[in-house]
């Protein structure tokens, strides 16, 4: 049985770093997962991994919905298997909202580009596992991330209502608070009281236009894959029809 540093790569693409990693580190263990489940199977009740290295997004059509960086953050903590983690990013604008909670995330380590190379990567991979955080990254929201908009209880009616818009179960405020099982008044304040100010206070609206109910309904199929990742791994996976 290996004795040395024990490296879990979850990415649909692992298979192709992990060579050059178990060639790169003496005594080294490198498990490759592709999917949730095979995630699951790595972590609960397995010996816990001196790093962790996931892509933050998953760059595969079938599975960026329904898996990402932030739920394998989640399944370590329930699996009580904590591990320094880097998050790997492909550079594209719709990661925005995810790197914005990930850097408030204690268990997040380091965000990682993947433009930069193997090389580098190994670099950081080797960091993380001698104790060092990476260089926290220079470009900090100037707007409330998400994350921190949701929380609360309005907070979390916002994110639910976000969520269904997001997920095609509402066309109009009725359909709206039946898919998010708010009472009606609520559904019918979703431009009003929560998500239009939100849009406001991230200056993600044009003030010189009215702020309506389409706007409200473009702003969430631009947030999308965030909010299906945020209602999933916040208990509202119902809005989302996921059983």
């Amino acid at each position: 049985m290996s004795t040395g540093l024990r490296i879990l790569i979850a990415s649909p693409l692992g298979r192709i770093i992990a060579t050059p990693l178990e060639a790169s580190f003496p005594d080294v263990t490198v498990t490759v997962v592709t999917t949730r489940s095979e995630f699951v199977r790595a972590v609960a009740g397995q010996v816990r991994y001196d790093v962790v290295s996931a892509d933050l997004i998953w760059n595969q059509p079938q599975t960026e919905w329904s898996f990402d960086g932030l739920d394998a953050i989640d399944l370590l903590r329930d699996a009580d298997r904590l591990a320094p983690v880097i998050l790997a990013t492909q550079g594209h604008s719709m990661e925005q909202d995810h790197l914005e909670e990930a850097m408030l995330r204690d268990e997040v380590w380091g965000v990682f580009p993947k433009s930069s190379g193997l090389h580098p990567f190994m670099d950081s991979i080797r960091s993380v596992a001698h104790g060092n955080r990476l260089p926290q990254m220079s470009n900090s929201p100037a707007v409330d991330p998400l994350f921190t908009l949701f929380a609360g209880r309005r907070g979390n009616t916002a994110g639910r209502l976000a969520g269904a818009i997001a997920a095609g179960r509402a066309s109009d405020n009725a359909s709206l608070a039946a898919a998010a099982q708010v009472a009606p008044s609520t559904g019918n304040k979703v431009t009003s009281h929560y998500l239009g100010p939100i849009m406001t206070a991230r200056g993600e609206h044009d003030p010189a236009l009215a702020l309506t109910q389409g706007s409200v309904y473009r702003w969430c199929g631009l947030h999308a894959r965030y909010l299906y990742s945020w209602c999933r791994r916040n208990g509202h996976a119902d809005v989302l029809e996921i059983t």
